[in-house]
C-alpha cells in the first residue's frame, strides 16, 4: 500500500469542504505526519489558496446565518475552528445582515404560536440565546421593538 504524503492528505481533505488552517493542521497531525511536513503542507496549500481562513470564515458566517443562528454563536463556531480573532471580526462586519430581524425570522421559524405563558417565553428566549442572540435582539425579536 502506499503512503500518500502530507501535501497529498491536505489537498484531499481541502478538495471535499474548506476548513480552517487549524482544523486542517489537527487533521494531518491525527495521521502523525511529522510536524516539518505538516507546516510545508499547509504552506502549499495556502500559496494554491486551496487554505483561505478569511474565506472559510465567510462561508461559516454565511451558513450560520442560513441557519438563523445569531452573531455570538458564529463567532464562537469560529474560535472553535481556530481562527483569529482578527479574521472573525472582519468576515462577521463585512457581513450587513440585520441581527435583530433574524432574531425574529429565527423565532417566527420556529414557533407558530402565540406566546400564552412565562414558561412558553422563557423557553423561547433559552432557544434564541442558546441560537447565539443577544437580549436587545431577543426582545425585538419576543416584542417587536428595540
Amino acid at each position: 500500500m502506499v503512503k500518500l504524503t502530507a501535501k497529498q492528505v491536505a489537498v484531499n481533505i481541502l478538495s471535499r469542504r474548506d476548513h480552517s488552517e487549524y482544523e486542517l493542521r489537527t487533521k494531518l497531525q491525527t495521521r502523525d505526519f511529522a510536524s516539518s511536513e505538516i507546516d510545508e503542507a499547509i504552506l502549499f496549500c495556502f500559496e494554491h489558496r486551496w487554505l483561505d481562513d478569511g474565506r472559510y470564515s465567510e462561508l461559516v458566517v454565511r451558513s450560520g446565518i442560513s441557519k438563523g443562528h445569531g452573531l455570538y454563536r458564529i463567532k464562537q463556531t469560529l474560535k472553535q475552528k481556530g481562527v483569529e480573532n482578527q479574521i472573525i471580526e472582519i468576515a462577521t462586519q463585512e457581513n450587513d445582515q440585520d441581527w435583530f430581524e433574524l432574531a425574529k425570522e429565527t423565532l417566527a421559524r420556529r414557533f407558530s404560536r402565540e406566546i400564552d405563558s412565562d414558561k412558553e417565553k422563557a423557553r423561547r428566549i433559552r432557544f434564541l440565546q442558546s441560537r447565539g442572540f443577544n437580549f436587545d435582539q431577543i426582545n425585538y425579536a419576543l416584542n417587536g421593538e428595540d
